[in-house]
Formats: structure tokens, sequence, C-alpha cells
């Protein structure tokens, strides 16, 4: 009931995890319905490797050697949860992995720039479709942006220090070619890069995906990594991190408040500018507009 005031309320505008279709419709009715802008829900969940009927994991996809068997795969997945209302999987997960103590080296297609390449773009057209707006397409969800397969030790969530010329030749690929095939979104990674976190990352979000790539939908931190910025001891709280990831390039917050808390009060002292957060709500609702 909290949840559908807010929905009601017009402060949510994206909802994770929720499966239960009767759920999922009456959210969506209270957004296009009830709400002041009647905007409807993205509905995210991970759908990795399948939604009802369960797939090999990524890892053992990539031993296949066959990205038409990984893209239709990912189409059933991608049927499936339309069904359910879920939109928008947070898949693939292209982090090019080299070191086997990192556990989440199960999610990803292992260590070949060029192979995560292939099966990514198979997995984003598999759940894509020709177009977001078909039956059964779900908006896909490249991650982590940027080198999280590197991070030290194997250790989730720890640094990563990788000399640029990897980075362009190993980590990025994967992501260049899932922008070059249209993915709807990317996340940002939880690990810094090179001593900057990646949620509040200029370089990666500004001049690499933007500038140098043209990358045109939303970016979405991780799981309330924007209010982790402060365990990376980059800022001092919600509110210095909030302005250090909305200036970075980061449009969405993921399961975090500090957006919500502090983005108007920011705006109102200067500090963000009103164009910024345009941008971020344009590419955002032009992934609804899509679906």
């Amino acid at each position: 009931d909290e949840l559908a005031e807010a929905v009601k309320a017009g402060r949510i505008g994206s909802i994770l995890n929720e499966v239960d279709v009767d759920t999922v419709n009456r959210l969506q009715r209270l957004a296009v319905e009830e709400s002041p802008n009647g905007i409807p829900l993205l509905m995210g969940r991970d759908v990795i490797h399948g939604f009802k009927t369960v797939l090999p994991i990524p890892l053992g996809q990539a031993a296949t050697w066959n990205p038409d068997l990984v893209r239709r795969g990912a189409r059933v997945a991608a049927l499936e949860a339309a069904s359910a209302g879920v939109n928008w999987s947070f898949a693939p997960m292209i982090d090019v992995t080299r070191d086997p103590r990192w556990g989440r080296i199960a999610e990803s297609f292992g260590e070949d720039p060029l192979l995560h390449s292939v099966f990514g773009v198979a997995m984003i057209e598999g759940f894509q479709g020709e177009h977001l707006s078909e039956h059964g397409s779900i908006a896909a969800c490249a991650k982590h942006f940027a080198g999280y397969g590197a991070s030290e030790s194997g250790r989730d969530y720890n640094t990563t220090n990788i000399p640029e010329n990897e980075l362009r030749n190993v980590y990025l690929p994967p992501f260049k070619a899932s922008v070059d095939a249209g993915v709807a979104t990317i996340m940002a990674s939880f690990s810094d890069l090179d001593g900057v976190p990646a949620s509040a990352n200029a370089f990666l979000m500004r001049q690499v995906l933007r500038d140098e790539w043209g990358f045109e939908g939303f970016v979405v931190s991780d799981w309330d990594s924007i209010r982790q910025l402060q365990i990376h001891g980059l800022t001092e709280n919600d509110r210095e991190s909030a302005c250090e990831a909305v200036t970075a390039g980061v449009d969405m917050e993921m399961a975090g408040d500090a957006y919500g808390n502090h983005l108007h009060s920011l705006v109102e002292e200067g500090r963000v500018s009103e164009a910024r957060i345009d941008e971020a709500v344009l590419r955002i609702l032009s992934v609804k507009f899509e679906l």
C-alpha cells in the first residue's frame, strides 16, 4: 500500500523484482490512470539466464560457441518476463572476467572480449527484438560499466586498476558492441576505476559513452551504488553523492534515495543544472515511449 501511494503521487518511475502479474498490473494502472503525469512504470528484474524456463548460466552459454542459441534463449526469457509485466532486464552482464576468485564470473561470458561482444549482442537482440514496441520485447541493460570484472583479488565491489590501453582493448569493446547494437540502457559498475568510482566517473559516462560512442539510452546505477560513493571515500554524505553521480552522467538511481531526497534542492542552489535533469528525464522517457 505504501508503494501504491508513492506511485499515485508520481514519486516512483520504476520498480524492482515484482513478478506477480496482478500486482504489476495494479501498479501500472495506478501510474497511468491516477498519477499526476500518467507515465507508465519500468518493471526491472535480473532476467539473466531465463525467467520461468531456466537456461544454463551465461558462462555455460558461452561454452556453446553458438550466438544464435543464446539469442533464442534470451527471446524465450523476454517473452516469459513480458507475460508477467517485466519490461526491463538487467542483462547481459558483459564484464570480461579473468579471475576465477570473483564469484560473479558465473554471470559472464568468460575471459575474451570478442566472445563477450558477440554473445552480448545476441542476448540484446533476443531481449529487445526488432523494436522495443513489439509484443514480448523488453529493454536490455548492458552491465557493469566498466571494468568490474577486474576487481582486485576477485573481491566484489573492490577497486580496479586498469591502464587505459587495457581498458580500451579488453574491457570496453563488449560495451561498444552493445551500444552499436542499440542496447536501451547501461548499468554503472559498483567498483571504482583507477580511484574514481564508476557511479561518479565522468570519463566513462560522458567522454566515452556519450561523446565518443553516441549512446542515447539512459544509465542506471547499480543497487544503492550512489549512496555507496561515501564508502569509496569520494563523498561526505548522500547529498554530495547525488551531486557527483548526476553530474557525471548517471541518469537513474537504483534502490537508493539520494536523488529523490536531494536533486531538487541541488538544482535550486545551482549546483546541478535544470538542463541536466531534463537530459536524464528525456532519456528515461524515451525508453518508456519506445516500450
